[in-house]
């Protein structure tokens, strides 16, 4: 399997490549037409579309497109035990995802190549008077590719509506980490699971359709029985994380005992468990503190790149 190729940028303006498919139910009913800028104006769409490929023994980025208010700046090699691996920060221009924005983004990874892809910041969903925010993300890496997709924290603010759809393949021989962390909004600000709907799909596949896994979350707080503090959502705390590992590098039951190991002791509710197909393992942590949460989260994956490469994750400094 290689990485699809280039898309035409007049494809990528169309509504069909950036508005997300199936859209749920509740979401698409807040559909409207808001009194400031439509979906599909200017600044309202954005596109990352990112390709890489194995050069000479390092990753490189061989394929860009990006609108405002996504973008890039350039990959980095900072990481002295993996000198080969690209690191790619998103970043979004406009300071947080408003009414009607609809965003794309691609990450086509060939094979062998080894890239971790993350956010500069937290994700700020802001408040929303019309219509409702998307997010497709989508992610494909091929036979021997080493993907970390760890993006920052997602923050709604009161009354936000946000649908975000993941869908992630995975070649037979390739590692993939996806992880998210949500929390209940701007606790600072009293803002405690205020947001008007919060809705996530993540679907992870083989390139022939089997579907290894999947994630659903339905959050409609002011809705009777929506359980958004039940035990299988939040439980009560402020912070929820996940992290998602799908390899053949080692068995699933090994992957499994050493998330259980990386997070003993440091105080947070979490629950790990292999994945169908034992593809894999995942673990969700669940706590009050976001400095707790971010460093189990954060142990999480260290352990796990240590196990899945031999070497440690490097310190990632950012603004």
């Amino acid at each position: 399997m290689t990485s699809a190729p280039q898309r035409p940028q007049a494809d990528r303006l169309t509504e069909e490549y950036y508005t997300a498919v199936r859209v749920p139910p509740d979401v698409a009913a807040l559909a409207s037409v808001p009194d400031t800028l439509a979906p599909g104006s200017p600044a309202k769409v954005g596109i990352l579309d990112l390709a890489f490929a194995l050069r000479g023994g390092r990753t490189e980025l061989v394929g860009r497109y990006q609108k405002t208010p996504l973008q890039i700046m350039r990959p980095l090699w900072i990481d002295p035990a993996l000198p080969g691996m690209a690191y790619v920060y998103l970043m979004a221009t406009g300071g947080g995802i408003a009414q009607a924005d609809r965003y794309r983004m691609d990450f086509r990874c060939g094979p062998d190549t080894e890239v971790h892809l993350t956010t500069q910041a937290a994700t700020k969903i802001f408040r929303m008077e019309h219509d409702y925010a998307t997010q497709r993300v989508h992610l494909t890496a091929d036979a021997g590719a080493y993907v970390e997709y760890l993006p920052d924290p997602l923050i709604p603010f009161a009354d936000a509506r946000f649908y975000q759809h993941t869908e992630v393949t995975v070649a037979p021989g390739a590692t993939v980490l996806v992880g998210d962390t949500l929390t209940a909004g701007r606790l600072a600000r009293g803002e405690r699971h205020a947001y008007r709907l919060l809705a996530t799909d993540l679907r992870i596949r083989r390139p022939d359709g089997t579907l290894l896994a999947l994630d659903t979350l339905r959050l409609a707080p002011g809705r009777p029985g929506s359980g958004v503090l039940g035990p299988g959502v939040f439980a009560g705390h402020d912070h929820v994380a996940s992290l998602f590992a799908v390899t053949d590098r080692v068995p699933a039951a090994r992957l499994a005992d050493t998330l259980h190991e990386a997070l003993a002791g440091l105080g947070v509710l979490y629950g790990v468990s292999v994945l169908p197909r034992d593809c894999g393992a995942w673990v969700r942590l669940l706590d009050d503190s976001p400095v707790r949460v971010a460093d189990a989260h954060r142990a999480a994956w260290h352990a796990v790149r240590r196990l899945l490469t031999g070497h440690p994750a490097p310190d990632l400094r950012k603004p």
